[in-house]
């Protein structure tokens, strides 16, 4: 039955088209039929639609059955009056019913799948339609019913009847608004939509027509009624709309294109020039016309005052958006400025404790930054409930937190420190995903030496670099020790980023040797700096400063290419001798490491054999993919893969069998214990048949002793390294080695 009501309306459609065009007898007995009966199909069809549809757009459906309903009703009283009484029944039974059909249509648009989802929104859409309405009324006026004027009026009902045309047009405004880009698309709508401004034509003709006194039950204008029935049974035929996501109500939106923005006001234009025109013949305001206005001027009203208040709720959402952090909920760095910056005009003491989350990075990279959102959310929870109320916390960026005491303090910042450090050690059934991060934390609290804000905030990040710097998971104060301390280390970054540039860095080489011949076999090349001012640094003086300023790449690069130079100079009398440089994990995840690579080999004439890049553990474990395979593309190239300093980090026998490394050397603290620690010979021995088993070579650092050398050559190790067979030297005293050993 339900296949069959679409044809069966549209058959009525066309039988009635053409009994009212050929003008037959009983047209008006066949137009009343007509109309009553598609609508009755088209209300069946939506009732049907409401049943096999989702729950989402069942109500829409539901009121659009109403509405059929109601036509059909109006239709069946049209009809009985018009045959009992005569002429056009402008009856308040048939204008109640009418009406009532065109309020229930208006509520199944805003009901609709693409419809507004606030009771504010719906508001405004329903507003924009009165005002494009009531808009026409004056409008329609001039254009159209301007001679209505010398129609007989009489009848209150029969004036009334020109408001249908101006319903039409509101519920036609309405789907307009709910159906405009970035709403989501249904193609039921489009249907719904050529309904309503078919509706609209036939309404404004036929009110025409009966203000002129021209209309007569049959005329061919009436087939347009169910016609737009007919178009509203086919809608039911359309597919379901896609599901909203509703989850996310503070979702970002586009903005509305500009004709949705000024569809409500544009009509109030051409109402106003309509005021006017129907004004200048008699001087006068014709009633309909003046109270249109009124009520226009009302809607107005009611829509500005809307807005007032939209704008009201929108600027405290931007406000707030604006001071706060969107993933943890705690005030952001602007909010913590504004407040730092009150609190410092006061009177009262004011202290700032600047935590920096320990190993979040690692977090990120191992278990990607949905984990890290996870362990910030449990970190921010964790300090709101620490501090209770003794401070105020804020997310100043990343993984840096801050909390503002501001107060005559029940606590000093030392025991909130306390309370913090406490709050933040893992606990059972408490660590966020199975991750804990520790926090460093630096004090810093207001004195004569602080002249604004952000001199109190730099403190407060010198000591807690101090307070990394200590072991982490720790706080610090700051001290006019710390504060020059500090101030130091800015002046060595800024020296080292002119090291290179200037020709301030030097090698060392430290010999590697066969342990069965103590024979030189390779060289370690070691950096130093020649520093102007301080004399010789060590690596460990300058090397962290340059991997935290990113200043290691450029020194890496340089180093490359001055070893395989060096190495240049021994390999046409000791070509089996190569040379080991050191990599730091930021150049290792640089693209561009095979091509530095590829061009110092080539440039110093070697084969890229000769090189053995040395890389530690912890730079290992955290290569992606992309850093795995630039490993495969330099053993490709021939060059060798060290993994330096081994067993003193993650030592997983997983990541062996991804890592193309050659060799394993043995971390020094291991061969430093072997005399005295039995653990320590156990470890050095497994590590050695652990590299035999991965076909590895093992080469035995930090070897000083006799005693060391001969456990490390007991144990099988091939090679070693240490002040046992030289210290590092420069590139001559490497030469004389190399000689000792040719001779």
């Amino acid at each position: 039955m339900t296949r069959l009501v679409l044809p069966l309306a549209a058959g009525l459609v066309l039988v009635e088209a053409a009994w009212l065009v050929a003008a037959l007898p009983a047209a008006a007995l066949v137009s009343d039929l007509g109309g009553l009966l598609v609508a009755g199909l088209a209300a069946y069809s939506c009732a049907t639609a409401a049943r096999r549809q989702p729950r989402s757009v069942r109500l829409f459906w539901i009121l659009l059955a109403v509405t059929m309903g109601l036509a059909a009703l109006g239709r069946t009283v049209w009809t009985v009056d018009r045959l009992t009484g005569g002429g056009l029944p402008h009856t308040p039974l048939v204008g109640a019913t009418f009406v009532a059909g065109i309020f229930t249509g208006a509520a199944a648009l805003l009901c609709s799948a693409a419809a507004p989802r606030t009771a504010v929104g719906r508001a405004r859409t329903l507003l924009d339609g009165l005002i494009v309405g009531l808009a026409m009324i004056p409008i329609g006026w001039v254009l159209v019913f301007r001679g209505v004027a010398a129609a007989d009026l009489a009848d209150p009902l029969r004036a009334f009847g020109q408001l249908y045309p101006m319903l039409d047009l509101v519920q036609l405004t309405i789907l307009v608004a709910t159906i405009g880009p970035h709403r989501p698309r249904w193609r039921a709508m489009t249907f719904i939509g050529a309904s309503l401004t078919l509706r609209a034509v036939a309404d404004v003709g036929y009110v025409s027509l009966a203000a002129r006194g021209d209309y007569a039950a049959g005329h061919p204008i009436d087939v347009c009624w169910p016609l737009s029935y007919l178009l509203v049974a086919a809608a039911t035929r359309c597919p379901p709309p896609p599901v909203r996501d509703d989850t996310d109500d503070a979702a970002e939106t586009p903005l509305p294109p500009w004709w949705r923005v000024a569809l409500p006001y544009l009509p109030v234009v051409g109402a106003v020039a309509a005021v006017v025109l129907a004004h200048r013949p008699t001087g006068q305001i014709p009633q309909l016309v003046f109270m249109g206005m009124m009520a226009l001027l009302a809607a107005l009203a009611v829509r500005h005052g809307l807005a007032a208040n939209e704008n009201l709720r929108l600027v405290v959402r931007l406000r707030r958006l604006a001071y706060t952090d969107q993933l943890t909920g705690l005030p952001n760095r602007l909010m913590f400025t504004r407040r730092l910056r009150a609190a410092l005009s006061g009177s009262r003491p004011v202290a700032v404790l600047l935590l920096d989350l320990d190993g979040f990075k690692q977090v990120n990279d191992r278990f990607g930054h949905a984990t890290g959102d996870l362990v910030l959310t449990g970190i921010a929870e964790r300090m709101r409930t620490a501090v209770n109320g003794d401070g105020t916390v804020a997310r100043l960026g990343g993984d840096e937190f801050a909390v503002l005491v501001d107060r005559e303090r029940a606590v000093s910042p030392e025991a909130l420190a306390r309370r913090l450090l406490v709050a933040l050690r893992p606990s059972p059934g408490r660590d966020e995903v199975g991750v804990h991060v520790s926090a460093s934390i630096g004090i810093a609290e207001y004195g004569p030496q602080h002249a604004s804000h952000t001199d109190l905030l730099r403190d407060a990040d010198i000591a807690m670099y101090a307070a990394k710097a200590a072991g982490k998971a720790a706080y610090r104060s700051c001290t006019p020790a710390l504060r020059e301390s500090a101030v130091s280390r800015a002046e060595l970054i800024a020296d080292l980023r002119r090291a290179v540039d200037e020709g301030q860095l030097r090698l060392e080489f430290q010999p590697i040797v066969d342990l069965a011949t103590g024979a030189v076999t390779s060289a370690e090349a070691l950096v130093r700096w020649r520093h102007p001012r301080l004399g010789t640094l060590s690596p460990d003086r300058f090397l962290p400063l340059a991997e935290e300023t990113g200043l290691i790449v450029p020194i890496d690069r340089w180093v490359i290419q001055e070893a395989c130079r060096a190495a240049a100079t021994w390999r046409d009398r000791m070509p089996a001798t190569s040379v080991s440089v050191n990599i730091a994990a930021a150049h290792l995840r640089r693209p561009d490491l095979i091509a530095t690579v590829a061009a110092a080999t080539s440039t110093a004439g070697l084969t890229p054999s000769t090189l053995t890049l040395e890389l530690t553990e912890s730079a290992l474990i955290e290569g992606s993919e992309a850093v795995l395979d630039r490993l495969r593309q330099l053993r490709e190239l021939g060059v060798r893969i060290a993994i330096d300093d081994f067993g003193t980090g993650y030592s997983a026998l997983s990541y062996l069998h991804r890592i193309p490394a050659t060799e394993l050397k043995i971390d020094r603290s291991f061969v430093a214990r072997l005399g005295d620690d039995a653990r320590a010979y156990a470890t050095v021995e497994m590590v050695t048949k652990l590299a035999g088993a991965f076909e590895l070579s093992v080469v035995a650092e930090g070897v000083e002793t006799e005693r060391q050398h001969a456990a490390v050559t007991a144990i099988g190790c091939v090679h070693g390294q240490g002040y046992r067979y030289g210290h590092p030297g420069d590139l001559a005293r490497l030469h004389a080695a190399l000689a000792d050993r040719d001779s």
